[in-house]
């Protein structure tokens, strides 16, 4: 997975990481200093102002230094429509709630949730609530290893 920098800041401590869906926004968080990520939420996005009403509640009580969006591109690393729709979202949070905000490449993170619950037994309702937030932890955890290596 690839990490593309947004911001040239160096923010330390928590991170809040959004797997950006039409239907659902998965969370997970994560903290800079000891490098482990964690699944937080999964939020409905059905209505945007809602969702930026739980994100804004997220936001208020983690207290983040920086937001990580998850980039959704082809295998091949193509940008497509829900790639458009991500950074939309990355600049609405920008802006919204003057955090800066990096992407991380969140390629097959969603299959590797999913097989994930899938040994760990959990049914197809389960997996499906549970899914986008440990996508989100997947790809944060990938952006926590990477900016301690770099």
């Amino acid at each position: 997975m690839t990490v593309t920098a947004k911001s040239s800041a160096d923010p330390a401590g928590t991170v809040l990481a959004f797997d950006f869906g039409t239907q659902r926004i998965g969370i997970a968080v994560g903290e800079t200093h000891t490098g482990l990520a964690h699944p937080l939420a999964t939020i409905a996005a059905t209505r945007n102002e809602e969702a930026m009403r739980a994100i804004a509640a997220l936001i208020e009580e983690w207290q983040p230094g920086l937001l990580v969006v998850g980039l959704p591109v082809h295998a091949d690393g193509v940008p497509h429509a829900m790639t458009e729709r991500a950074r939309r979202f990355a600049r609405q949070l920008e802006r919204r709630f003057a955090l800066p905000v990096e992407f991380c490449d969140e390629r097959f993170t969603t299959h590797a949730a999913n097989e994930a619950l899938r040994q760990s037994g959990a049914g197809k309702r389960e997996r499906k609530l549970a899914r986008d937030r440990l996508a989100a932890q997947i790809f944060l955890q990938d952006y926590l290893d990477r900016r301690r290596t770099a």
